[in-house]
């Protein structure tokens, strides 16, 4: 499993204990490279609150081999503490064999909880809600509130707000910890609640959940059945780890690596996943030199032109990643309705064309400075806003292509876009040599 010395990993420990308060997450880290037994005794060690913490953060894989090594009646009461989210993660990297037993191990409450949970779309804020919320009856004061989390407050973590709820457990209002603290005991909850506020539902995607959160600076967000009954909660730190991994499988994906490679994945597992899309970028890459060897002769009788050939392609490259980021963003965050298509396409053109006009004003000056041609400059500069105006539709254009046809967007767009613009740039750039071939000798 890992290469550390007994004694090594014995030495981990007091160490692994030390961060648990300060730093669940290294903690974690620290774990995940020990052996069964070792990793069974610094959890079996932890209070409830710090090992409800670090199994937030243990990698769902190695539980999963926890649970599969140890005796289930030492590993499952530790994973109840962590709620039916962290159970449900190590579920779904288990076998088909290992699952029954897992779930028969469990109380029927945390089964149902997990099989209800399993129930939401993997992009579903249902997915990432906690339901270790804080929650009290509407008659309910002040004083009673506080003493209940006091009682509390060994073995869960603190919460930021207390949501309130009526007799058939539907959710009437919020209270801050802050108006909480500085109320007096004999104030009811319903005198002291926030009755307006903003909820999502366990089947809407997490970057809708995502968008209230951080439009009104809320730290969390409660999750409500067709009834207004609670659910648990979405908290915004979960929601924007999850936005960061997310934005990191798509920045991989963008250059054709796979989002389940990380650093340190196997040789073999990375060279399969990304030599196929090295392949087709090769295959692009002999197109767009295909479009050169047409211009050969061109080439040949003035040869200051392949000076300028990665000017044109670079910078259509680097137009066409602005609209594609801008869009891939739109995508994400659903700004682009079908009906606002053409709008978009038409302003990254616009967009496009203007670039194209100043940059191309900038090289064709250049150009003509350094060559002394001011015709070679009026041909790269014309070359600029083709090119440019090209690209700005492309990068726009094929993540759009892309999701209608039914794939990811994020796949690979870039090498596409690439492809597109060096194309363009050099078949518009030495078709503009040759129109004023006989002014550029």
């Amino acid at each position: 499993m890992n290469e550390a010395q007994p004694t090594e990993r014995e030495g981990l420990i007091p160490l692994i204990l030390s961060f648990v308060r300060d730093d669940p997450v290294i903690a974690a880290h620290h774990i995940d490279v020990l052996d069964e037994e070792h990793a069974m005794q610094v959890l079996g060690s932890l209070p409830v609150k710090d090992l409800t913490a670090v199994l937030a953060h243990l990698d769902p894989t190695f539980v999963s081999r926890l649970v599969l090594a140890v005796a289930p009646e030492r590993i499952v009461p530790l994973l109840e503490r962590g709620g039916s989210d962290v159970c449900a993660s190590v579920l779904l990297t288990l076998p088909e064999a290992g699952r029954a037993s897992f779930l028969d191990s469990m109380s029927a409450e945390l089964r149902e909880q997990i099989e209800e949970y399993l129930t939401y779309p993997e992009d579903s804020a249902g997915r990432v809600m906690k339901t270790d919320y804080a929650s009290f009856h509407i008659d309910h004061t002040v004083g009673h509130v506080v003493t209940k989390l006091r009682d509390r407050a060994g073995t869960r973590r603190a919460p930021s707000n207390v949501y309130v709820v009526d007799g058939a457990g539907k959710l009437s209002g919020v209270i801050s910890m802050r108006d909480l603290v500085i109320a007096s005991d004999e104030t009811p909850l319903r005198n002291l609640m926030i009755s307006d506020l903003l909820t999502v539902g366990p089947f809407d995607t997490k970057s809708e959940a995502f968008q209230i959160l951080s439009g009104k600076g809320f730290t969390s967000l409660p999750v409500v059945d067709s009834q207004y009954r609670m659910l648990g909660v979405v908290r915004a730190t979960n929601l924007l780890v999850d936005a960061q991994e997310s934005a990191a499988q798509d920045i991989q994906k963008l250059f054709g690596v796979p989002k389940d490679e990380v650093t340190f994945s196997p040789i073999g597992f990375s060279l399969r996943k990304r030599l196929p899309w090295l392949h087709i970028n090769l295959a692009t890459a002999f197109a767009a030199a295909s479009v050169v060897a047409l211009f050969e002769g061109i080439i040949a009788k003035i040869t200051v032109l392949a000076v300028y050939l990665p000017v044109v392609a670079g910078q259509g490259g680097n137009a066409g990643a602005q609209s594609l980021a801008v869009v891939m963003r739109g995508l994400v965050m659903r700004e682009i309705p079908p009906h606002a298509v053409r709008r978009m396409l038409t302003k990254e053109g616009v967009i496009g064309v203007i670039n194209g006009a100043v940059i191309g004003l900038v090289t064709a000056l250049i150009a003509w400075m350094w060559n002394g041609k001011p015709y070679l400059g009026l041909v790269i500069g014309l070359a600029m806003i083709v090119n440019l105006a090209v690209a700005g539709i492309a990068g726009a254009a094929i993540p759009i292509t892309m999701k209608r046809l039914g794939l990811d967007p994020a796949q690979s767009s870039s090498i596409v876009l690439t492809t597109v613009t060096d194309v363009v740039g050099f078949f518009a750039f030495l078709g503009f040599a040759v129109v004023f071939q006989n002014q550029l000798m």
